[in-house]
């Protein structure tokens, strides 16, 4: 497959005005491809073509088989398709009509037309990924975002199949099988979308629009249970962004349909929004599982008008898409359903996500320059914490500096002028000055065109003398300009919030206040801006002593952030970490935090920091179990059935022994929970305390999609060598038979942490990356990013495997996988400073 380069797409887009497309989809002709019929009228453009030669082009497809192609009436050789490029020659000004028919292959990597067979019961699924790139695995088109063009889907299906579209489906009278799409507005191809089968669906209708929520049949009674509560947030933020936008609701309907194996969280095809069907939740969740949902819902729905109504010109500014519905979608969400807490979530764990890119040397600006993405490929690699994130945290300084009315009224200005069309940072940053009266164009160069997260550090002096006064210099380590608030407090007790704005050249500014220096002193309380922050020494002393008591949970995730900076960057000692999660978690109020703070103990300190470290692993998972035992106490006092499940997942996770694991495999709740039961077996498995045989059993229990993949797991994780060779056959056969998911569940098996696991694992350490390059040639982006972030040997942090990666990285790599096995070489650098730093 060739790549879009910008100047590819800037010259197609001088060229060519696309005006509809006409999509003819066939999913009755078998189980391996589906006929797909693309009908593009466009013009080209008389002040571009070649008077004497015509204009040539191309338009993208990816066949199976490319059947035929006509240009007005007259075939096209289908032996010029290369590289998934059809050439269109000498083209005359003025209106064309381009038919192209073809067979085309269904996709088993969540790419193009993904198609599942639900092992529960055998029924087939099938819907579309065309984002950013996958247009051509689906339908012939002009694929890059800033060439718009309408669009009328038939399709054929099997009779007892439901299809959804972006616009509403209609069964066609008289033709069994047959549905019709209404027309659409003019979208970018790679937002066009499809599912079909046999969908469960609850449908309503709310503002005069039918609304529906659809999944697989196997996962109906899950989605009943839930259905009230999830119309119930998709009716609130609705009505809460029909409030603060001026454009109306842009589409003629609201489906969002839960699909399996789905890479992304979701994708925000106008008017039929997909979503991983994890969401649908048939086990147990806690309140931050459930407030996540809904910020996602939120977050594609801020999409309709940030991306499909106005959509970027080009992928240099995937921040206007994603920063933006990642801003609105927290912030509406806190807006529209006021008993959730989104922002302490946000704070806490995503952007934790944006610091740790940012920190990477392949940190970028949150809106790169043009010649940062030179094509598609590269513009791939930017869909990251950076953009989300960092760019969510950024816009939240922009509203802190205009005021919310002040940044409204931008986007109701960019939104009115650019809607249906596409838009540049420049256009928007436009509409913010004009808005504000403001120069946001400077304001936009320091905190988008830069990258790195700047670094705020206190030094406390106290004045004992008659004044009475203590002084804080905050120095500032970078090049953006700040509005932060300095919280300070005594003990626990809150005593003043101070506003502090740095100049973005400002290498310091000071506070000073009456009175004896405050127990402790926070820099960015309240979490208003995105930088790295440091407490004094004595402000962490006492935040060791009352970290759980502080009042605000933006506050606490301030000190827990900067907790974990400090274990990342060898300033803190791990195990000291582990004590203040064990001293705080009990008595944390916040899911949020607790899960948070959990996950990094685990994944980071225990399974990296302190893999192949004996007895410090053993004292820290044994750290972790007495915490679990704490937190269950606690709920059980509170009847905190979100606290109780978190202790039960840690107790799980933390096990050293086969004796506890076994009688909660017994007891009657686990019972009735499948997900903590393959939680339980997967713990088992790790310790070698179970083998293959009820490992499927408990499948034939479980015959479900998430029992596969609990399976996969499972039998990957065995100590033994022939499960070893078995799921390594698997993951890098070039025979390519796994899923996305069955892949990802197979390689979170095999490399795992235990002393027991390391002489079985480490010869794969080297065998690893020829291995993973194979698959990413093979078998593209999405399983070259699954293939570095799940089957990279995390646990082996030594210099061997940091040699391995380094060498592998100077050989030719697939762009996808050379990004991702630099973050992880970094990370791995970071993991063995850690290890190596000789603490006291």
């Amino acid at each position: 497959m060739a790549t879009l380069t910008r100047d590819e797409a800037r010259a197609r887009a001088g060229q060519l005005q696309v005006h509809t497309y006409t999509i003819d989809l066939d999913f009755t002709r078998g189980e391996d491809t589906f006929a797909s019929t693309t009908t593009v009228r466009f013009a080209t453009r008389p002040d571009t073509a070649n008077t004497e030669a015509g204009t040539d082009t191309f338009i993208e497809i990816r066949p199976h088989t490319l059947h035929r192609a006509t240009l007005d009436g007259h075939d096209l050789d289908p032996g010029t398709l290369v590289d998934g490029r059809l050439p269109l020659t000498g083209l005359t000004p003025g209106d064309h009509e381009l038919t192209v028919l073809a067979d085309m292959p269904y996709s088993h990597t969540g790419e193009g037309m993904h198609r599942f067979t639900d092992p529960a019961d055998g029924l087939t699924y099938l819907y579309s990924m065309c984002c950013m790139t996958d247009s051509p695995l689906v339908y012939a088109a002009f694929d890059q975002p800033d060439l718009k063009a309408t669009f009328d889907v038939t399709v054929t299906a099997p009779e007892d199949w439901t299809v959804l579209g972006n616009g509403i489906a209609t069964p066609v009278a008289g033709a069994p099988g047959r549905w019709r799409c209404a027309t659409t507005p003019p979208i970018s191809t790679y937002l066009m979308a499809v599912a079909a089968g046999p969908y469960h669906s609850v449908r309503t209708e709310h503002a005069g629009l039918p609304f529906g929520i659809h999944v697989r049949r196997s996962l109906a009674p899950h989605l009943d249970r839930d259905a009230d509560e999830i119309l119930g947030i998709t009716r609130a933020v609705f009505d809460r962004y029909a409030e603060i936008l001026d454009e109306p609701y842009p589409f003629d309907s609201y489906d969002q349909a839960f699909v399996p194996e789905f890479n992304a969280g979701a994708m925000e095809n106008p008017g039929l929004v997909t979503l991983r069907d994890e969401y649908i939740y048939r086990s147990a969740v806690t309140d931050t599982q459930r407030q996540l949902r809904g910020v996602v819902i939120a977050h594609e729905m801020a999409h309709m008008w940030f991306g499909d109504l106005v959509t970027l010109r080009w992928w240099d500014d995937i921040w206007l898409n994603e920063s933006f519905a990642e801003f609105m979608g927290y912030q509406t969400l806190a807006d529209a359903v006021p008993t959730y807490t989104p922002w302490t979530e946000f704070a806490v764990d995503r952007k934790a996500w944006g610091y740790d890119a940012d920190q990477r040397p392949t940190t970028h600006p949150v809106a790169p320059e043009p010649d940062g993405v030179p094509d598609t490929a590269s513009a791939w690699l930017n869909f990251d914490g950076i953009s989300y994130a960092k760019g969510a945290s950024a816009l939240r300084q922009l509203v802190t500096w205009l005021g919310q009315d002040t940044f409204l009224a931008g986007v109701n200005d960019h939104f009115a002028r650019h809607r249906f069309g596409n838009a540049t940072l420049a256009d928007f940053i436009d509409a913010m000055a004009r808005a504000s009266g403001r120069d946001v164009h400077a304001w936009a160069d320091a905190w988008l065109r830069t990258s790195g997260p700047d670094l705020l550090t206190p030094d406390i002096t106290e004045n004992t003398g008659p004044d009475n006064t203590w002084t804080l210099t905050l120095e500032h380590r970078g090049n953006r300009p700040h509005r932060l608030h300095i919280g300070t407090y005594d003990g626990a007790q809150h005593r003043a919030t101070h506003d502090i704005e740095l100049t973005a050249d400002q290498p310091a500014t000071t506070l000073t206040a009456p009175g004896n220096r405050p127990d402790l002193i926070i820099v960015n309380d309240g979490d208003l801006t995105y930088a790295k922050v440091r407490l004094d020494p004595h402000s962490w002393t006492t935040a060791q002593n009352v970290l759980s008591q502080l009042p605000d949970p933006l506050t606490r995730t301030v000190v827990w952030n900067t907790a974990r900076d400090m274990v990342r960057d060898a300033e803190l000692p791990p195990h000291a970490y582990l004590e203040a999660a064990r001293h705080h978690l009990p008595t944390e109020p916040e899911t949020a935090i607790v899960e948070s703070v959990i996950a990094f103990a685990t994944t980071q300190i225990t399974d990296r920091y302190l893999a192949g470290e004996e007895p410090a692993r053993t004292e820290a998972l044994t750290l972790l179990t007495e915490l679990a035992t704490d937190l269950a106490h606690h709920a059980t006092a509170r009847q905190d059935d979100a606290k109780h499940l978190i202790a039960q997942r840690t107790a799980i996770r933390s096990a050293t022994g086969e004796a506890p694991l076994r009688t909660w495999l017994a007891d009657d709740t686990t019972g009735r929970d499948p997900e903590l039961r393959w939680q339980i077996l997967y713990r088992l498995a790790t310790l070698g305390a179970t083998d293959e045989t009820e490992i499927r059993a408990e499948a034939e229990r479980d015959p479900s999609a998430k029992g596969e993949e609990g399976a996969a797991r499972c039998l990957a994780a065995l100590p033994d060598p022939e499960a070893k060779a078995t799921a390594w056959h698997a993951l890098f056969d070039p025979a390519d038979t796994l899923s996305n998911y069955l892949f990802t569940a197979t390689a979170q098996g095999f490399w795992q942490p235990e002393e027991r696991q390391r002489d079985l694992l480490r010869p794969y350490v080297e065998r690893y990356f020829p291995a993973a390059a194979g698959v990413a040639t093979r078998r593209g982006h999405a399983l070259a990013v699954a293939t570095a972030r799940h089957a990279f040997p995390h646990p082996f942090t030594d210099h061997a495997t940091l040699t391995l990666a380094e060498a592998a990285l100077r050989e030719p790599l697939p762009q996808a996988l050379h990004r991702k096995l630099t973050d992880e070489s970094d990370d791995l650098r970071r993991a063995l400073r850690v290890r190596e730093r000789p603490w006291t």
